[in-house]
């Protein structure tokens, strides 16, 4: 089983935010933790992820429209305006030093956009504060990088937790993509390109009663 050694978070959205929360649990039988709210018009519920048993700088992201957002049209944030059913959408690397890595993978041939500045504000009201970068085109195959700073990282925060098994990609010819990845020269702290018969992301996770689950 392949996981990215520089894997920060994975993204799993949804047209609906309570809805999506109650997939993953019917799934994985963890319920995700409130996360916040944030500008764009979303808002989360997190899971940490262990390896090997162990709690890491590792989490899911379940992303949907805040159900308080001031306009009724769907965010475009990671395609949740097309989606009309959960799906693992994208994933977050945090490299040790991202403008390094910009400008490492911009020299390679690939843009992965600006460092950006982002925020949201936990149910307690704590402001998190971070950067990442947005991708050319915003593309959802290629990851983000993202630099947490000062704030903690919310895999470390105290929310349920379920286990890794593997993250990866799948496409009908990774040769193309694993072109991109390389030009970020991060080696395996990405996810590995494999052939199948379609495009998408493959997240197996181990359950509590020992039972794989791939999302």
């Amino acid at each position: 089983m392949s996981i990215p050694t520089l894997l920060d978070h994975v993204v799993i959205a949804g047209p609906d935010l309570a809805a999506l929360v109650d997939w993953f649990a019917e799934r994985t039988g963890v319920v995700a933790a409130p996360g916040g709210a944030h500008p764009t018009g979303t808002a989360n519920a997190l899971v940490a992820l262990t390896v090997d048993g162990r709690r890491g700088p590792q989490y899911i992201e379940l992303i949907g429209p805040n159900p308080d957002r001031p306009e009724p049209e769907l965010p475009e944030t990671f395609g949740i305006a097309t989606l009309d059913a959960p799906r693992v959408q994208a994933y977050a690397v945090h490299p040790a030093d991202i403008e390094a890595t910009v400008a490492t993978a911009r020299a390679g041939g690939y843009d992965p956009g600006d460092v950006s500045d982002l925020s949201r504000r936990t149910p307690d009201g704590t402001l998190l504060e971070w950067r990442l970068t947005r991708g050319e085109n915003r593309r959802l195959d290629v990851p983000f990088l993202i630099d947490w700073g000062t704030t903690a990282q919310p895999g470390l925060s105290d929310i349920p937790t379920i286990e890794l098994v593997s993250l990866v990609r799948t496409e009908p010819d990774p040769a193309a993509l694993q072109q991109i990845l390389a030009a970020y020269g991060l080696g395996d702290g990405v996810a590995e390109v494999v052939a199948g018969e379609a495009s998408g992301f493959r997240l197996t996770l181990r359950r509590a009663d020992g039972e794989l689950v791939e999302l």
